[in-house]
């Protein structure tokens, strides 16, 4: 899925159909609820693009479309937040980490779960 940007409506229809497993544009639509203010034409517009894009695919139930996602969470997550850091930081991890700690409030806890990621990351462990 290299370079493959998902704009914030596709990103919510992707975590629609990574939780379902799958899922019609009616489904996605009821997923995402009324508060989103997103027309359910908008939703099977969208899901047409995405398919042209190769994140989803469908099958025939009928006269409705069932579509499912091609890519993981895990690899969209790595493709955007790649992204980001050469966009934003010109690919300089260290800057896009240092950021975020001084940005952002991190509890005890998430400093301890982010020193053990270092920590395994250092013995060349991975999660």
């Amino acid at each position: 899925m290299s370079k493959k940007q998902l704009g914030d409506l596709q990103l919510a229809i992707m975590r629609v159909l990574w939780g379902a497993g799958e899922a019609s544009a009616a489904e996605v639509h009821r997923a995402l609820g009324d508060e989103s203010g997103v027309a359910p034409s908008a939703i099977a517009t969208m899901l047409v693009k995405m398919e042209r894009k190769g994140v989803v695919t469908h099958r025939a139930e009928g006269r409705r479309y069932v579509y499912r996602p091609t890519v993981t969470e895990c690899e969209v997550t790595r493709s955007m937040v790649g992204q980001l850091a050469e966009r934003l930081f010109q690919g300089d991890v260290h800057a896009l980490v240092s950021h975020l700690l001084s940005e952002h409030e991190i509890d005890a806890q998430e400093l301890a779960e982010l020193k053990h990621l270092i920590e395994d990351k250092e013995r060349g462990e991975s999660r």
